[in-house]
């Protein structure tokens, strides 16, 4: 439900429809005695990072003690990812969760968090997002109204399939292949032979079964809550890149919070994602089982084939100043 209470909207050369969406998705708003701030994502209620989101809320309204709450819309009911990013941006919503595979569309820099192989693995991955480097990336969105709280873990993308199974890239030619928005991502696709086909999340169940793309490419838990191992019987464990999701924040509704409150959400923010890494952990580890139960095959590719197939993206990213020093940077990290 929508916070009650009155807003006032000043009138720009936005558009009617999105004074029409401040009046009904007031991302901030009075309630008897609390502030509340929407969340906004595409999830549903049985992934681990809703139930992330969720533990976020209880921990924001805890340590406020009540006066300040966080309402959590899942399953894209406010609109895909993009959408959601476009709303926080207007001042619509006040909180969403994205991959930096879509950020990247609008802060360049979350790139660096998409390139194939970046990670070492996963403890140098941790050690990225949690140092210095994380903390760059959270406040280069400022200037477009965004501004990172968390890091969620999205473990590993890996390919499924429906007619083949992916054992080397060559497999992969003459396949159409759903990615993220993200021109990294589909530049990654292609690099290794497939066709890239963005598809919205949503959307990406039925194109599979009608034959619009003939596999995709995401984590264990995401193929499994999806259900999408009920169409592709190939799941091949290249785990091409391994792009976190981020929980954002408006810039406007940020900089309208105390400082206590602001304060509380950073807190919060980061109590809720050592419970997500155990989370994604164990949802990864039975994701495997269920689909496996389901009898779909899983494969274990030579990731060397993958690696110096990429290879192409890294003498691209040379030519990026930003991109370079920021590769370089994680690089770095031990």
């Amino acid at each position: 439900m929508a916070p009650r209470g009155k807003y006032q909207v000043m009138l720009t050369k936005r558009s009617v429809l999105s004074l029409c969406l401040v009046v009904v998705w007031a991302s901030c708003g009075k309630t008897t005695g609390a502030r509340v701030i929407k969340l906004g994502h595409g999830l549903p209620t049985s992934h681990p990072v809703h139930e992330a989101m969720v533990f976020f809320a209880e921990r924001v309204q805890e340590k406020s003690g009540g006066t300040l709450r966080v309402d959590i819309h899942p399953n894209e009911q406010l609109g895909t990812e993009r959408e959601c990013i476009e709303l926080l941006q207007i001042g619509v919503l006040g909180i969403t969760k994205v991959s930096a595979s879509v950020l990247e569309g609008f802060v360049s820099s979350y790139a660096v968090l998409s390139l194939p192989y970046i990670f070492r693995d996963e403890e140098h991955r941790f050690a990225v997002l949690d140092g210095d480097v994380g903390q760059r990336l959270f406040l280069a969105g400022e200037s477009v109204g965004l501004r990172g709280l968390a890091y969620y873990d999205a473990g590993s993308r890996s390919f499924y399939t429906k007619d083949r199974p992916v054992e080397r890239p060559t497999d992969l030619r003459g396949l159409k292949i759903r990615t993220q928005e993200s021109t990294l991502a589909m530049r990654t696709i292609r690099l290794l032979g497939g066709s890239a086909t963005p598809i919205a999340w949503g959307e990406l169940y039925t194109s599979l079964q009608q034959g619009v793309v003939d596999g995709a490419e995401n984590n264990p838990p995401s193929f499994y809550l999806s259900r999408h191992y009920e169409v592709c019987k190939y799941y091949s464990l290249d785990e091409h890149t391994s792009t976190p999701d981020v929980l954002l924040i408006a810039t406007s509704v940020w900089r309208s919070l105390s400082s206590e409150e602001q304060r509380i959400l950073r807190e919060s923010a980061m109590e809720s994602t050592v419970l997500q890494r155990q989370l994604w952990k164990k949802a990864t580890e039975e994701a495997l089982e269920g689909v496996e139960a389901a009898g779909v095959e899983v494969l274990h590719p030579d990731k060397a084939l993958f690696v110096d197939a990429v290879q192409p993206v890294y003498e691209e990213v040379r030519a990026q100043p930003e991109l370079f020093e920021l590769t370089q940077q994680i690089r770095a990290v031990q």
